[in-house]
């Protein structure tokens, strides 16, 4: 665990409040959240690393933007969904991130933009989430040189993926790195209590509202929405990093809990006093460079190279 917030990332807790938090109000429309986030994502100008190539492309006709080093040649690749609890975000929101996990892991990654809720609820974007994977199988490349990757729900939709090729016999990636993965859409950590005053960026009411979206008609404890109740034996290895200050705390932590009873390796690390994905502010945050070279280190000791 790291124990202090670096005086730059005490600097930017209330900037992450008054940015972040309105897109996760309660009561906000969909379209109203996904303006707010594109505005933010302009607004904060989070830095590309320089040398960075950037491709859209399809795998199985989902759209995806690769994420490159010109430095080096690429040998792992990194299969990366955002996230914004299944109804907001883009790809292209985590460059500063991908370019940086393209760097320092030597790997491509694509960064999938799945289908969102309400349009598109459950099982859409675990759909999406699939047919990239076996898009990047059938060209050719080898499973033990693909990381999956994720954060918030995106790092719920990359379990559902790893959940989805266990049971369909494909041959498994080599790892998940998951960011404060959403894994309980029925929200019954105590932690979204607990730490609701802490919490700089989420508001519970707002993801019942998002879960709702997403799941239709489908259960909250459905496994490939809520990956905590799924049989999670035969997973690949995971990092799971997370905050002790956001209400998704125990999402992490009893999901980490769940997948080493099934006999997982997970190693589990826990961030002091920071927000909900606080990796996205790479360049800008020590503690999420920091916490993106550890992933990176991750992906390097699990995927063979090409």
């Amino acid at each position: 665990m790291s124990q202090r917030p670096s005086l730059r990332a005490l600097a930017w807790r209330r900037p992450v409040r008054w940015l972040l938090a309105p897109i996760f109000q309660s009561g906000r429309s969909v379209a109203l959240r996904r303006r707010l986030l594109l505005r933010v994502a302009a607004l904060t100008r989070l830095p590309v690393v320089r040398c960075t190539k950037i491709a859209a492309d399809t795998l199985r006709g989902v759209p995806v933007e690769w994420v490159s080093s010109t430095r080096q040649t690429p040998r792992r690749v990194l299969l990366y969904f955002h996230g914004g609890a299944y109804i907001v975000g883009a790809a292209r929101i985590y460059r500063a991130v991908n370019a940086r996990l393209a760097e320092w892991a030597q790997a491509r990654v694509a960064a999938v933009d799945y289908r969102l809720a309400p349009e598109h609820p459950f099982p859409a974007a675990s759909q999406d989430a699939l047919d990239a994977y076996r898009g990047l199988l059938e060209r050719g490349i080898d499973p033990a040189t693909i990381v999956l990757g994720g954060d918030s729900a995106g790092g719920g939709l990359a379990l559902a993926c790893a959940l989805q090729i266990r049971d369909a016999g494909l041959p498994a990636p080599a790892g998940v790195v998951l960011f404060s993965p959403w894994t309980d859409l029925g929200l019954r950590g105590e932690s979204i209590r607990s730490r609701a005053a802490s919490e700089l960026v989420l508001d519970a009411d707002t993801l019942r509202e998002a879960a709702a979206a997403y799941l239709g008609a489908q259960p909250a404890d459905t496994p490939l929405a809520s990956p905590l109740y799924a049989d999670l034996h035969g997973l690949p290895p995971l990092l799971i990093q997370v905050t002790d200050t956001e209400i998704l705390y125990d999402d992490a932590l009893r999901f980490a809990e769940r997948a080493k009873a099934a006999g997982g390796t997970v190693e589990l690390r826990v961030w002091h006093s920071l927000w909900h994905v606080w990796q996205a502010f790479a360049g800008k945050l020590p503690e999420a460079d920091a916490a993106l070279r550890e992933a990176a280190a991750f992906i390097v000791r699990h995927a063979r190279t090409a």
